[in-house]
């Protein structure tokens, strides 16, 4: 349990680390072409890690914490929004894959303005 809570963390940190280096190349005041960016590789590589992953015949429980959850959940949590979407459509659940995309969007677009307005 500690080695996978380690695991987490120092991909995370390394994926969190990442982001901010992102960020100070890409500034845009105007618009969050860094957060875009971030979001779109993210994604890209969750489905590259995903599919290698699933090929794996031994035991790659240490890769996916180290990589997905870690590194790309400090890169972008964007990342597995897009994963569990994908594994919706994937089964052919579209009603829940459209509904899980509107209430991400909208419930997490309400909690960011409340959040604000509160701690303003």
């Amino acid at each position: 349990m500690l080695k996978n809570i380690l695991l987490v963390g120092i991909g995370g940190g390394l994926g969190s680390i990442f982001r901010y280096f992102i960020g100070l190349m890409i500034t845009n005041k105007h618009f969050p072409y860094a957060t875009i960016t971030v979001n779109v590789v993210g994604s890209f590589f969750i489905g590259v890690i995903m599919a290698i992953l699933a090929k794996q015949t031994h035991n790659v429980e240490h890769w996916y914490l180290i990589i997905t959850t870690g590194f790309l959940g400090g890169f972008t949590t964007f990342s597995a929004f897009s994963w569990n979407t994908f594994q919706l459509m994937q089964q052919q659940q579209y009603a829940a894959s459209f509904l899980y995309i509107g209430l991400t969007f909208f419930l997490t677009l309400i909690a960011v303005s409340i959040g604000f307005f509160i701690f303003k």
